[in-house]
């Protein structure tokens, strides 16, 4: 292995939402002690759900699955009101919303333009917890809209009350050629503000296009089941640049460094960053050095659920 320079992406890591739904189920411990039942994975990192399930944090994938009276969490990427519901009916004792407020903001356009008797053409994943969440706010009123294939495939009622709506952890990138797709066949459509894009996937994104430029391979720090992190990759690819995915540092193939003498580190928006540091030694133990590149500085933070403040 010849690695002579390891670059840091900056801005990487934990976002504002991340950090306050993590905060939240650890104050939560701290408050009521184990054990807590979170409603999903509280944010898509394996280290992380794994720390938490070791203080006695359950994760599941129904309400149904909570005992009665427990304690409940809901994840940062958003509920729909049939969840909430069943939540009061099972009688659980404390219902914490820790949903991120971008994620909260598109779910209240879902439910005005519903209210309004808009189609709603919804751009995501339809598997994704968020997409999943947002849906279920008003899915008689909603098409999920995953690629360019199925824009030329929705309808609308009326096409003069049409807007579309986004999944917060993909960027303009990611959705400019589904938008346009769809304008060219609703030419009155309403389109997303830019502040319902999450800041911090668009940074990111930003971060590691100059990354890709500068080196041979990205490492991007995530899980798997991490859109954000994923498409971090995918930006890298984009650009010509080899990139990998991975956990930790573990599961770095010595295979993709033969011949590689530049390596830039990033990582996903859920990812702790005690994950980057460890990767950064794997390297300096090696004898790389290490920079950073980076361009912008941020200084969001949200403030936790009332029962913490």
């Amino acid at each position: 292995m010849t690695i002579k320079k390891i670059v840091l992406a900056q801005p990487r890591g934990f976002c504002a939402g991340v950090e306050m739904a993590v905060v939240t189920v650890e104050r939560a411990l701290r408050k009521y002690g184990p054990p807590l039942y979170v409603f999903h994975e509280i944010v898509h990192n394996r280290t992380v759900v794994d720390d938490l399930n070791r203080q006695g944090v359950r994760f599941v994938q129904s309400v149904d699955d909570v005992p009665k009276g427990a304690k409940l969490i809901f994840s940062a990427h958003g509920i729909s009101p049939s969840v909430r519901e069943q939540a009061k009916k099972r009688q659980l004792q404390i219902i914490i919303d820790a949903t991120c407020p971008l994620v909260e903001k598109v779910h209240r356009e879902v439910r005005r333009f519903a209210a309004e008797g808009y189609s709603i053409f919804l751009i995501g994943h339809r598997d994704h917890d968020e997409i999943v969440g947002t849906s279920g706010e008003a899915s008689e009123h909603i098409q999920i809209v995953a690629n360019t294939e199925e824009a030329q495939q929705v309808s609308a009622a009326d096409s003069e009350r049409v807007v579309v709506l986004t999944q917060t952890t993909l960027s303009l990138d990611d959705t400019r050629e589904i938008i346009e797709a769809l304008r060219q066949r609703f030419p009155k459509m309403i389109t997303p503000s830019k502040e319902d894009i999450c800041y911090a996937t668009q940074n990111r994104q930003d971060a590691v296009k100059e990354l890709a430029r500068e080196v041979d391979l990205v490492l991007v720090i995530g899980s798997h089941n991490s859109e954000n992190s994923y498409q971090l990759c995918r930006v890298a690819r984009s650009l010509g640049t080899s990139a990998y995915l991975v956990n930790d540092f573990h599961e770095i193939d010595p295979a993709w460094l033969e011949g590689i003498e530049r390596v830039g580190i990033t990582s996903g928006a859920s990812a702790p960053e005690r994950l980057v540091q460890e990767t950064v030694d794997y390297f300096k133990q090696r004898g790389a050095e290490v920079t950073s590149i980076g361009f912008v500085e941020e200084n969001v933070h949200f403030a936790l659920p009332a029962e913490f403040q």
